[in-house]
């Protein structure tokens, strides 16, 4: 059984009256989980949305300073985030998000059962 898994952090500004969109590949049946939140700016608010290959709106906030949202791909295809601060005419924004593509892998493969140890006590053993 093969696991992908990815994650990408990006944390970027926003200017007033801009909107900012990041298109991702991803394979029908994976899970995907978007979450962000807006560090500096205004009132902390920014509209987000998310659509499928065919254009279809799977997710939509409007003024959020912070939200997640966990999804299965309906198909394969590219798939569309963007975070907009077109509302604001002299604020620009900071905006962080975290985009998780696929399961996440296991730490030590070999291990087939749960265990206590983590990363770090691996480390410092």
């Amino acid at each position: 059984v093969a696991c992908t898994a990815w994650a990408s952090e990006i944390t970027f500004e926003l200017p007033d009256n801009a909107k900012q969109c990041f298109y991702e590949e991803i394979v029908q049946g994976t899970k995907c989980t978007l979450e962000f939140q807006v560090i500096t700016g205004g009132h902390y608010d920014v509209e987000c949305w998310l659509e499928g290959p065919d254009g279809a709106l799977l997710y939509k906030e409007m003024k959020k300073q912070y939200d997640g949202f966990t999804f299965t791909a309906s198909r394969n295809g590219t798939y569309k985030f963007c975070f907009s601060n077109e509302f604001s005419t002299f604020t620009h924004k900071t905006v962080y998000f975290d985009f998780q593509v696929g399961g996440d892998p296991p730490l030590f493969p070999s291990e087939n059962r749960a265990t206590a140890l983590t990363q770090v006590k691996y480390c410092c053993v």
